[in-house]
């Protein structure tokens, strides 16, 4: 009999999990709590901006003309309970508010929720970012509570979706890593995960504690990686180097590798600045905190660029205050192809400047009403070209291709002066240059 799997949390991981699950052929069914949420996913509607995910829902939504009909929602807990053989927990896990730990309590009240409803063989799968060891504590909760006790197993198998890669993630995974304690469960989620798998996805088998930290330690590796190359942008500043050139070069080193070396404003968004922090936390917990004292100096090289990109402004604006100033932001969420902007350096940096007196503009593809609810004091136009008309210096912060397109001359006759500084390291200084603009990099002085 074909497994049929419920998804508990439609955000965004759950909306690409259930539609992803769909597409490879599977009886899906999504649960959330938020009536709004359930209503726009019924509709075939997304609840955030993802390539691909709209028409994936379109394609399986029931409900909706020509689609298979594999994917339905509901906010019934007993329904998921007796309808999934495979339950996959994709609800989310955020900073705890004024510490540095995470917040379960949306794991542990979907475990709660479900648990009463397994009434016969079944297996709970955790996606969520959680800190070692909540495995071993909800498996021993749902063996307690569940009617159908033992028969209920736990698996853990955390994510590793890049927002604007998140449905090809899913369907075409370079990894897939699964924390378990019987054979039960592993055969279960390789049937789940068999298309890619023949595809060549590796299939890595765990302990519930090495899955769990999986996802938290590669989360860390890349903040490293990130944050290393903007500690060497510092250093070249000072020095009077090009960091670009210095990661080109040291990019050629194999077991280095060139992926994650642009220097710029640092990263953010909703996972790897709380992720790292509540590593740091749960080590602590567990007496090693020792091992991961350097993840809060690459926090603090990380939080550091903003003010440095703002200082950075003021110094090519002339050394003074920022009143009266004009200033253009392009780009407001924390990274290109997605509307998140949840710790979005980008917006960090734009409020940082309107706060001392600079009139700021922003403009971003697709991030506009998201940034407009968050910082609604922030001017916003609705094209690049209107939000550098009239403006003193032009801040190129989200890498968006769309900006790497621009016409730089014609921006330059919208602009009051024609100064850029690229917080990302994406665009081309010669192409600027030419077009008459003052183009200044992070950590390019000289270039």
């Amino acid at each position: 009999m074909a497994l049929k799997i419920t998804v508990i949390g439609t955000g965004y991981l759950g909306a690409t999990h259930a539609a992803a699950m769909a597409e490879l052929g599977f009886e899906v069914l999504g649960l959330d709590v938020v009536p709004e949420k359930i209503e726009k996913l019924r509709r075939g509607e997304v609840p955030m901006y993802e390539p691909g995910l709209e028409e994936l829902l379109h394609k399986h939504v029931a409900g909706i003309e020509g689609s298979s009909g594999r994917l339905r929602f509901t906010m019934d807990w007993a329904e998921a309970g007796e309808f999934g053989d495979i339950h996959f927990v994709c609800v989310n896990t955020p900073q705890r508010h004024g510490e540095y730990a995470c917040d379960m309590s949306y794991v542990d009240s979907a475990i709660a929720s479900l648990a009463p409803h397994l009434k016969g063989p079944a297996l709970v799968v955790g996606k969520s970012t959680v800190p070692v060891g909540s495995a071993d504590r909800l498996a021993a909760y749902l063996a307690e509570h569940a009617p159908a006790g033992a028969d209920v197993e736990l698996a853990w198998n955390p994510e590793f979706l890049r927002e604007g890669f998140a449905v090809e993630d899913t369907l075409h995974p370079d990894r897939l890593v699964v924390g378990v304690r019987g054979e039960r469960a592993e055969k279960l989620l390789r049937e789940v995960y068999a298309t890619p798998v023949a595809e060549g996805s590796p299939f890595v088998v765990t302990d519930f504690a090495t899955a769990e930290l999986v996802k938290t330690s590669a989360n860390s590796f890349l903040a490293t990686k990130i944050s290393f190359i903007n500690a060497m942008a510092e250093v070249c500043e000072a020095a009077d180097g090009d960091v670009a050139k210095l990661a080109e070069a040291i990019g050629y080193d194999d077991r280095i590798g060139k992926k994650f070396l642009r220097a710029g404003i640092g990263f953010g968004g909703g996972c790897l600045p709380k992720d790292i922090r509540a590593f740091m936390a749960r080590a602590g917990e567990l007496g090693a905190d020792q091992a991961l004292t350097f993840l809060r100096e690459i926090d603090s090289i990380n939080m550091r660029q903003r003010g440095r990109m703002v200082e950075l402004t003021r110094q090519e604006l002339g050394g003074g205050a920022f009143l009266g100033k004009r200033v253009a932001v392009l780009g407001a969420t924390f990274k290109p192809d997605s509307d998140d902007v949840r710790d979005s350096p980008a917006l960090n940096v734009a409020g940082q400047i309107h706060l001392q007196g600079g009139q700021v503009t922003v403009y971003d593809p697709k991030g506009m009403d998201n940034a407009r609810s968050l910082f609604p004091t922030l001017g916003y136009a609705d094209s690049a070209l209107e939000a550098v008309r009239g403006a003193d210096v032009v801040l190129h912060l989200t890498e968006w291709r769309e900006f790497r397109e621009l016409d730089a001359q014609a921006l330059g006759e919208a602009a009051a002066q024609r100064l850029i500084l690229d917080g990302r390291n994406a665009l081309d200084p010669e192409v600027w240059r030419k077009a008459g603009w003052r183009y200044r990099g992070m950590g390019r002085p000289t270039a």
